[in-house]
Parts: C-alpha cells; sequence; structure tokens
C-alpha cells in the first residue's frame, strides 16, 4: 500500500466505522447499543464527513470539498446581510477536525457545519466578497471510494448576488405513507392577544381588546377548520391570562409550523391614526412607533403581576442563530402574503409591514408574526372591528394566506376542497399536538 494513501484510507474506516457500516477488527470489542447506528438499517444512517479542504476551483473562484463516507443529496442557495452560501443535506455525522473550516481561503471567508433540524445538516460558507454557486457535485474517488462533495464558488458583482440571494423555500421534509395516528397537515397556533386579568387596550366600558381579537382568533380558527387542510390549536380558548413566553411554549412544543398572535392596538392621543399592521420579529425595531408598542406588549405578564420568567433561550450557538434567521425569513414571507391578501379587505396603516422585538415572536424555530387589526383609539377602526361582516372577511382572507403559504407541502389527500380528512379543533388544544411529518 502507497505509505501517502494509507492515512486516508484509515480515516474513511474510522468514518465507516463511527457509522456502523463496518464491523471493528474484533469481534465482540464493541458490545451493540439499542438504536446506535449498527443497529439501524444502511439506507437510515448517517453520512460521515470525514475531511474537508478549500482551494481553488479551475473556473477561477473557490472550491469546498468534503469527502464523505456515502453520497449524499445536497441543495446550495445565497443569501444577503450577512453575504453567505448555504449548502443543505441530509443528516451527515460531521467528524472534521476542530480547525476546519476558520481558515479564510479564496471567496471563503469561515465556513461552519452541523445539526440544523432533525434529519438534516448544513454547511454554511461566510462569503469573502458577493459569490454564488456555481455548482455543486459529488463523485466517487477511485482510490479509497469515498465520496467527494464539491461545491464551487464564483465571483459575482452585487447586483447579480442580490437577484439570486431569495428567500429559499421552505425545507420540505421527505414524503413518508401516512401512518394512523399522524395527522400529516401543517399545524397554525392562534394566539388571541391578552386575557383574563390581562384586558390589553381599553375603548371604552366593557370593551376590551381581549374580547375583539379572540372573537377574531376563534373566526379565524373556524375558516381553517372548515377548510380541512390545516391544523389548528389555540394558545388560549377562553379568558384567561397566558404569559408571553407560555405562548411561546405552546408552538414550540407542538412543533408548530406557524404562530399568529392577533391583537388591536391603541393610541388615545392620536384617535386619527388608524389601519392595519403585520409584525415580524426582530432585535432592531423598524421605527421608534413599534418599539413602543412592542414595549408595551412585552409588560403584558407584569401588567397582570406575573414573573416574566425566562424567554426562549438565547441563542447558544451559530447554528440555532441561523435557525432563527431562516425562521424570520419565512415568517416574513408569510407576512408579505399575508398583508397582499388583507390590503383588498381592510385599511392597512402607513407602514403595513414592520419588525419590533415582542416577546411572543422569538421562537427561533416557528415562523411568527404578530397582526395588529386596528386602532380602538379610531371610532372607525373600533366600528369595523365590531361588525360581524367586517371580521368574517377579515378571517376569510387570513385563512386563505395560511393556506397559500402552506400549499406547497399539503398532504395529497387535503389539496381538494372537502376531502375526507379527519377535523381537529380545539380538542387538540389538550396535549400536545400530532407532529407534522
Amino acid at each position: 500500500m502507497p505509505t501517502r494513501a494509507r492515512p486516508i484510507r484509515l480515516l474513511v474506516r474510522a468514518a465507516l466505522l463511527a457509522a456502523g457500516l463496518v464491523l471493528p477488527a474484533t469481534a465482540g470489542a464493541t458490545p451493540s447499543v439499542p438504536g446506535a447506528a449498527a443497529d439501524r438499517p444502511a439506507a437510515e444512517r448517517p453520512a460521515v464527513a470525514i475531511a474537508a479542504e478549500t482551494a481553488a476551483s479551475p473556473e477561477g473562484g473557490t472550491r469546498l470539498t468534503v469527502v464523505l463516507s456515502r453520497p449524499v443529496e445536497a441543495r446550495a442557495f445565497v443569501m444577503e446581510r450577512p453575504d453567505r452560501a448555504i449548502v443543505d443535506l441530509p443528516e451527515v455525522n460531521f467528524q472534521l477536525p476542530p480547525e476546519a473550516g476558520r481558515k479564510r481561503d479564496g471567496l471563503v471567508a469561515s465556513y461552519r457545519y452541523g445539526l440544523f433540524a432533525p434529519g438534516r445538516s448544513r454547511i454554511v460558507i461566510d462569503l469573502a466578497q458577493a459569490a454564488t454557486v456555481a455548482r455543486v457535485a459529488t463523485t466517487t474517488r477511485p482510490r479509497d471510494g469515498a465520496t467527494l462533495l464539491t461545491i464551487d464558488l464564483t465571483r459575482s458583482d452585487r447586483d447579480a448576488f442580490r437577484r439570486a440571494a431569495q428567500a429559499p423555500e421552505p425545507a420540505r421534509a421527505a414524503e413518508a405513507p401516512a401512518r394512523d395516528g399522524v395527522d400529516p397537515r401543517p399545524l397554525v397556533i392562534v394566539d388571541a392577544g391578552h386575557g383574563g386579568i390581562d384586558p390589553g387596550a381599553i375603548a371604552g366600558p366593557g370593551v376590551y381588546e381581549k374580547d375583539i381579537v379572540f372573537g377574531v382568533a376563534q373566526g379565524l380558527v373556524q375558516r381553517l377548520e372548515a377548510g380541512g387542510r390545516i391544523r389548528v390549536q389555540m394558545t388560549r380558548d377562553r379568558d384567561v391570562f397566558v404569559p408571553l413566553n407560555e405562548r411561546v411554549r405552546i408552538a414550540r412544543d407542538a412543533r408548530a409550523d406557524l404562530f399568529v398572535s392577533i391583537h388591536a392596538d391603541s393610541i388615545s392621543a392620536a384617535p386619527q391614526v388608524r389601519g392595519a399592521t403585520i409584525y415580524t420579529g426582530s432585535e432592531k425595531a423598524t421605527d421608534a412607533e413599534s418599539a413602543r408598542l412592542a414595549d408595551r406588549e412585552n409588560k403584558a405578564d407584569a401588567t397582570a403581576g406575573a414573573d416574566q420568567g425566562d424567554g426562549p433561550a438565547d441563542v447558544a450557538d451559530i447554528l440555532q442563530e441561523l435557525t432563527l434567521r431562516e425562521t424570520r425569513g419565512f415568517s416574513a414571507r408569510f407576512a408579505k402574503g399575508l398583508l397582499t391578501r388583507l390590503s383588498g379587505v381592510m385599511e392597512m396603516s402607513v407602514k403595513p409591514h414592520r419588525e419590533a422585538g415582542f416577546r411572543v415572536l422569538r421562537s427561533p424555530d416557528v415562523p411568527s408574526v404578530l397582526v395588529e387589526l386596528g386602532y380602538l383609539s379610531s371610532k372607525r377602526d373600533l366600528d369595523l372591528l365590531l361588525s360581524d361582516e367586517w371580521r368574517a372577511n377579515v378571517t376569510g382572507q387570513m385563512a386563505g394566506a395560511i393556506e397559500a403559504f402552506f400549499a406547497g407541502r399539503l398532504p395529497a389527500a387535503v389539496t381538494a376542497r372537502g376531502a375526507d380528512v379527519p377535523r381537529i379543533g380545539r380538542a387538540a388544544q389538550i396535549g400536545p399536538a400530532p407532529v407534522s411529518p
């Protein structure tokens, strides 16, 4: 065996051994552990990444090569602010040296990798300058049978990069046959703001934000249930106080696909201000008014005399940060579609889509929006908010926006309206919701 090939082959064998694809040299040296890689069918074991390196590509850009134990399917795209190239993979067991990805080389400022979500791994390449992914390919290395995953980056001008950096479609899980007891439809959490001891904004004697938004939330739930395409769960099904962090926890524990919080603002000093606004989460508010509103809403727990407690965990590592960024991208995408539909049936504010640091929008893995339906301080808005006809139009358009957002991942069995599927309503609020595939 040539001396230069031996270390590579030993690395490949070590990686295959870690994946359970070959047996140890000494029979019986490693006891079988239930659920370990060796006990899983070969097709279910993740590929192992054993090496990675960057170099100049033949086309003049930069190439990242990852050595894998077997072929995988990969897709790549670029994202802006900051400039990154993203490579999505099925689950991969990364066994790379600690220094991998830290050295700047050509178009690659650095890269990182890891498990991004159950069954999904990701490589994130920080770009030294604007660049696009020219090619992603896998080949078999003849000398040892390892798979080489190559990602070729090529220089790009800013305009071309911006055009390429469109928001990616939500990643879809692999199609799996329906199983008894598992509902494959997307799950939406509908959050009626305030409640119980926390009335929210007050328009007059007995006219509380908590009651108005609860009525709208119920209408939206009924619309979605009638369509049969979406599973629905509410954060509260009666006039009860629910802490802000608990609302986020409900969505995360249920593994929700979308969180929609419904509110109605009030500005007593400016009764002429009216119209609806859709908010998505951000550490930095779009404007001072949005920051003030988020601050007021975030004090809801204190208003009810409750300890705010611990919010969603701080971003602990770069992969969680990437998850949050991707989630906020999906939130913005839904907000855009919702705005398009609502603008046809209701008055929108001067800045209809804004960002602010609402606590209920801080879930790192559930796309979330907060809809301010209007201003209780505006007589015109209040009249509409109390109108059954107006509510029906609004909830119908909201339901349509939700169904459109999930159109690409609705199960075939429920794409036709009126399909015979189980109808899950408020009973689903008791206990965890079924996990979407």
